[in-house]
C-alpha cells in the first residue's frame, strides 16, 4: 500500500484514535506488530495517517485490543469514510491545508458550537463583511487570496443549509456585534442576516453583554465540533500562529466544561435578537 505524504486531518485523527485503542490496552508499538502479525513499521504509518484502513481493519484492531466500547469503535469505524474527494479539495494547492481540514471536520461534525469576542462567526459572515475581515488581516493577502478564502468561507456555510443542516450554536460577545467591520452599511447588513439566520430552527444564538465583565475564557474563540460520541470530539483554536485541533480527553472536557461557564452567563435567544435589534438601530 502507497504511504500517503500528506494525510488529511480526519485521516491523522483517525490513525490518532487507533494509537489511544492500542495505548489503552496497555500495548506498544512493537508488542501490537507482534499481535497483529505486522511490523511495527506498518502499525506506525496507520497511526499516523500515512497509510489507510477499511472499516473491517479497525473492528479487527479494536477486537485484538480488547476495547468493549462498540458506539467507539463503530464511530472510528465509519471515519473510514468513502473515496469521494470534498469539495474543499479543489482549494488544496491554494490555501493552507489546516483550512482544508476545518471544512472537513465542519462537514462531519454531528453538531457545532462557538464562542467568540471580536467578530461574527465564519459561518454566519456575509460577503461583505467576510472581505472585509480578510483584508484587514495580520498577514497582508492579495486580492485574488482574498476572495479565494472569501469562496472557501462561503462553501463552508453549506453545513448550516443543506437538507439534514448541522445544528449550530454561536456565543457572541456584545462587542463583535458593535464592530462597525466595513462601515455601518455592511455592519447593518451583517446585523440583519444574523437575525435572520437565528430564526432557524438548527442554529441558536446567544449574547454576552458588556454588563457581564469578565468571564471564563473571555478574549478567546472557541470553535467545539461534537462527532458521533464525545471521545470524537474536537476543539478548534484560531491563533495567530494559526489554527489549532485539540482531541486529547482532557483537553475535551476542559472546553466542555468552559462552554457550559459562557452559556451560564449569555443571555437567551430571545433576548439576544432584541440586543441585535438595538444595535442595528444605533447604527
Amino acid at each position: 500500500m502507497a504511504v500517503r505524504t500528506n494525510p488529511t486531518g480526519r485521516q491523522l485523527r483517525l490513525g490518532a484514535e487507533l494509537r489511544k485503542l492500542r495505548e489503552r490496552a496497555g500495548l506498544t508499538s512493537t508488542a501490537a506488530a507482534q499481535l497483529l502479525g505486522m511490523k511495527q513499521a506498518q502499525v506506525s504509518n496507520m497511526e499516523t495517517g500515512r497509510i489507510g484502513v477499511s472499516a473491517e481493519r479497525v473492528r479487527s484492531l479494536a477486537c485484538q485490543y480488547e476495547c468493549s466500547d462498540k458506539a467507539l469503535v463503530e464511530a472510528i469505524a465509519r471515519m473510514v469514510g468513502d473515496r469521494k474527494r470534498g469539495w474543499w479539495e479543489e482549494y488544496r494547492e491554494i490555501l493552507p491545508s489546516s483550512l482544508l481540514d476545518l471544512a472537513e471536520l465542519e462537514h462531519h461534525a454531528q453538531s457545532l458550537r462557538t464562542t467568540i469576542t471580536a467578530r461574527i462567526p465564519g459561518l454566519l459572515q456575509t460577503v461583505d463583511y467576510a472581505r472585509e475581515i480578510f483584508r484587514q488581516g495580520v498577514t497582508a493577502l492579495s486580492p485574488p487570496d482574498v476572495e479565494h478564502r472569501l469562496s472557501f468561507r462561503i462553501k463552508r456555510q453549506a453545513v448550516l443549509f443543506r437538507d439534514d443542516p448541522t445544528p449550530y450554536e454561536a456565543i457572541i460577545h456584545e462587542a463583535a456585534l458593535r464592530m462597525k467591520v466595513g462601515g455601518s452599511a455592511v455592519a447593518r447588513q451583517q446585523l440583519q442576516h444574523l437575525l435572520s439566520m437565528s430564526e432557524r430552527d438548527h442554529i441558536t444564538l446567544r449574547a454576552i453583554t458588556f454588563d457581564v465583565g469578565a468571564y471564563p475564557g473571555s478574549g478567546q474563540s472557541i470553535y467545539y465540533a461534537h462527532g458521533p460520541v464525545p471521545e470524537l470530539d474536537t476543539v478548534h483554536l484560531d491563533q495567530s500562529h494559526g489554527l489549532t485541533f485539540l482531541d486529547a480527553d482532557a483537553q475535551l472536557h476542559k472546553y466542555r466544561t468552559l462552554f457550559e461557564r459562557v452559556e451560564a452567563v449569555a443571555l437567551d435567544p430571545d433576548k439576544t435578537r432584541d440586543l441585535i435589534g438595538n444595535v442595528i438601530h444605533d447604527l
